[in-house]
């Protein structure tokens, strides 16, 4: 059953192939037609063709604008004139603030007090005088809440960021301009689409055109170890909030997924795979330095599940969707620690020194190897005791190398503890 913008309850008729494409029309000249490239870097380690969409150079810097745009031009004269209403501090924002500028319609986004100013900035500018940001409440929570209150009182029209048909036919629209442009090389569909998963919009949208129109195409959705909010709906057989939620892959970070979204994703068996966040942080690196994409940590969920999470026959063609590109550029000291950390290239150490002189020297001379680096030491020397601990960060050249350390520290004088990343004193360091 196809929809409209009259239907009476979007969360029961779940869209189809015919929706997706309608949007994709309505879509047409307001997004850009994001290049799909060819990885050289994954295609060379997988012995594969792996192509990478660049959602990460939409307008908005995220395909979020697709379902925001789709939904806001599907409203009526009346609802259009009662106006829009989200909360959001991330891609949804700005793809909102879009649209209601596109379209001429007035909104309101909610956003907590932690959002920073260069956010708040990019909405304004975005919305321009079609737009009012309002920054209220400590958490998303509290935003979204004041959100759907404004809504209620109002009579605006609420726009999710991923749970509303009209939102995921939106962002399924990815999908169909990736088939489009392999068509237009002479290809056919991919052997695998790669999708990342929060809230499950692009990954519902993706799966109800996909299945109608080339159910041959493997469809594979990447959530972040931390937040696999769509692994836990499946498994329980309806949406559940996970009890605990890490949430440094902040646009994919969703502690519940969308009745809809679930709706859709649950029709038929779909595979998923959750992939570390310390990968993530390595994979951003790598698209940083060696493929020249800027990636949020949502936007290298993708890619970053072909590093063994995701199997690949050689040969296959695969695309895989960078879908954000929306980083603050503050984050990559924490992103670095992250990554090292994954590889088991960074340690963590109490360390109890003699208070005595030369007690560092000797730890330096007898511990360190010629290419391990101490990145971080802690001490407060205390004038009634023998030993002092000291919080002592290393960095060697490759796992490989941490035997070695470890048995150069159980010779050496001094005694140590190992922090392991299950302790609560771990969270302080990342």
């Amino acid at each position: 059953m196809s929809l409209d913008a009259a239907s009476p309850a979007h969360a029961s008729v779940l869209p189809t192939a015919d929706d997706v494409e309608a949007a994709a029309i309505r879509l047409a000249k307001v997004v850009v037609r994001t290049p799909l490239a060819t990885n050289a870097r994954w295609s060379a380690e997988l012995d594969a063709h792996v192509r990478v969409k660049r959602e990460d150079l939409q307008a908005v810097r995220s395909y979020k604008l697709r379902g925001a745009y789709n939904l806001v031009a599907q409203l009526d004269a009346d609802q259009r004139a009662r106006g829009v209403v989200t909360a959001s501090a991330g891609n949804h924002a700005q793809g909102l603030a879009y649209a209601c500028a596109a379209l001429r319609v007035r909104g309101r986004i909610y956003v907590p007090r932690t959002t920073p100013r260069q956010k708040r900035d990019r909405i304004a500018a975005l919305g321009q005088e079609f737009v009012e940001t309002i920054v209220l409440g400590d958490t998303y929570d509290d935003s979204a809440a004041a959100a759907a209150e404004d809504a209620a009182r109002t009579g605006a029209t609420m726009v999710p960021a991923f749970d509303d048909a009209r939102t995921l036919t939106g962002q399924g629209t990815v999908a169909v301009e990736v088939v489009e442009q392999l068509a237009a090389l002479g290809e056919d569909p991919p052997d695998v689409l790669v999708v990342p998963v929060g809230g499950g919009g692009l990954l519902a949208g993706t799966l109800t055109w996909v299945r109608e129109r080339h159910p041959q195409v493997r469809v594979v959705g990447v959530e972040p170890e931390g937040a696999a909010s769509m692994a836990a709906a499946l498994a329980a057989g309806h949406p559940v909030k996970l009890p605990d939620l890490d949430t440094f892959v902040d646009g994919a970070s969703v502690r519940r997924v969308g009745d809809v979204t679930h709706a859709v994703v649950a029709r038929q068996p779909v595979e998923l795979v959750a992939v570390p966040e310390g990968a993530i942080c390595v994979e951003m690196l790598a698209m940083y330095q060696t493929d020249g994409i800027i990636a949020e940590p949502a936007g290298a969920l993708a890619t970053a599940a072909l590093a063994g999470y995701v199997h690949v026959e050689p040969g296959q063609s695969v695309v895989a969707i960078v879908s954000g590109g929306n980083n603050d550029v503050s984050r990559y000291a924490e992103i670095i620690e992250r990554a090292l950390v994954h590889e088991g290239r960074k340690h963590y150490f109490l360390v109890e020194f003699p208070q005595e002189p030369g007690a560092l020297r000797r730890f330096l001379d007898e511990v360190l190897g010629p290419d391990d680096d101490v990145t971080l030491f802690e001490y407060v020397k205390r004038s009634n005791r023998e030993f002092g601990p000291a919080l002592v960060g290393i960095e060697i050249p490759t796992k490989e190398d941490l035997p070695g350390l470890l048995a150069r520290m159980a010779a050496a004088p001094p005694s140590f503890e190992r922090i392991s990343a299950a302790e609560p004193l771990y969270r302080y360091l990342l």
